[in-house]
């Protein structure tokens, strides 16, 4: 089975919106995970990190080009994270990962401290 599975990607228009899914399952699960975030890689660039949460609580981090437009939660009861996006930009627009680890090491939104990935969902927001 999967671990991560993502989904809620799509075409939308400069200031649209989007929440993206990220279902989690067995080593993923909340209780056997310390970090969940949310990455994106558009082409030609490196992934990078764009909100990210410890999945026992408290306040979520999130990278300065967010700007308020997005927010990163957890459904505990279904091992879900959402990343709800706002007032989305052309620049927005790239692969968006969602991660997880059991232990974080790092900085919670640098990708290389993340064990398991998703497939990625695709988000294009045009002008």
């Amino acid at each position: 089975r999967v671990p991560l599975v993502e989904s809620g990607g799509g075409s939308v228009q400069t200031g649209g919106s989007l929440t993206l899914s990220c279902a989690a399952s067995g080593n993923t699960s909340r209780s056997r995970t310390n970090c969940m975030g949310w990455f994106r890689q558009a082409p030609g660039k490196e992934r990078e990190g764009v909100a990210a949460l410890y999945t026992g609580g408290g306040d979520p981090y999130y990278a300065n080009f967010v700007e308020g437009r997005f927010r990163i939660s957890q459904d505990n009861a279904k091992d879900i994270v959402y990343l709800q996006m706002n007032s989305l930009k052309p620049e927005d627009t790239a692969m968006y990962y969602c991660a997880a680890v059991e232990v974080i090491t790092g900085s919670l939104l640098a990708p290389g401290v993340y064990g398991y990935w998703g497939q990625g969902t695709q988000v294009t927001v045009s002008s």
